[in-house]
């Protein structure tokens, strides 16, 4: 396979050099020898000490640049170079766009010289540019896909992560509703209990109620019985106050009918006297 690198070259030799004088040729054979030495730095620095109008001097600077991988400045060089061979100069323009890996300029000046003059070594490394070319919008693809694949990884990972992140929220939630549920049930136990107190409260102040109900009404049973039982005893007792108002009131009448009888001038003592022997006697027998 072809080397890219090929140039083609043109010795300063190989132009007429009749207008050039004794130092010229002198200087054109040094940078000459330098540039087959691989001395490319000196021979540009040679070859740039000559007149640079001409295009021959451009065109083997631009090859001195080339070989020092200076390529910018070897494109700049061979653009200066009109009236060399146009198919020579464009193939090295090529070339030095090829190294820079502009791959459409490059083909671009293999074309142009192609349209000059077939030749092999221009053929070959225009078909390596295009396959280069190719191979470089393949690989960019390529990288492209990729980074949209791995976008798209991204997204996926950050969506797995955001539903994980709100599976374990949702288990976080429903972890404290479990809490709160069996909290739940000690507040009811204990409201309960408040509410179960409550009513054995309630139930004993009605028993206690219920009891004193009880010990009032049999108390209050107790007294009906008992003035039941008196009612017998005072009505007795009324029936034999009766009586004996009766009585008192037969002896008042009997009093007054002895009292008629006494003499007028009793003494009081002695009718105090007689009276309490007359009330005995009454006692004794009222009649």
């Amino acid at each position: 396979m072809k080397s890219i690198l090929t140039l083609f070259t043109l010795h300063a030799s190989h132009f007429t050099l009749a207008n050039a004088g004794v130092t010229d040729f002198k200087t054109i054979e040094e940078a000459t020898r330098a540039y087959e030495a691989k001395e490319y730095t000196k021979s540009e620095a040679l070859f740039d000490s000559l007149d640079k109008h001409l295009p021959q001097t451009q065109y083997d600077i631009g090859n001195a640049q080339y070989k020092s991988k200076n390529y910018d400045a070897a494109i700049r060089s061979y653009e200066n170079a009109e009236g060399i061979d146009e198919a020579l100069r464009q193939h090295n323009i090529g070339n030095s766009y090829f190294q820079k890996k502009a791959w459409e300029k490059a083909i671009d000046a293999y074309e142009k010289a192609l349209k000059v003059r077939e030749d092999e070594d221009t053929r070959f490394n225009l078909d390596l540019a295009k396959q280069m070319k190719q191979q470089e919008e393949e690989k960019k693809q390529q990288n492209q896909n990729q980074n949209q694949q791995k976008d798209e990884q991204n997204k996926a990972q950050q969506n797995q992560d955001q539903n994980k992140q709100d599976q374990e929220n949702k288990e976080d939630r429903q972890e404290q509703n479990r809490q709160d549920q069996q909290n739940k049930p000690d507040q009811t136990d204990n409201k309960d209990q408040r509410k179960n107190e409550g009513k054995d409260q309630k139930e004993e102040a009605e028993k206690e109620q219920k009891a004193k109900d009880q010990q009032e009404e049999k108390e209050q049973n107790a007294k009906d019985k008992r003035q039941e039982e008196q009612k017998p005893q005072e009505q007795s007792a009324s029936a034999a106050q009766a009586e004996m108002s009766e009585a008192e009131k037969e002896k008042a009448k009997e009093m007054k009918r002895l009292m008629n009888k006494l003499p007028e001038k009793m003494p009081t003592m002695m009718y105090q006297m007689g009276r309490e022997k007359e009330e005995e006697k009454s006692h004794a027998n009222p009649w």
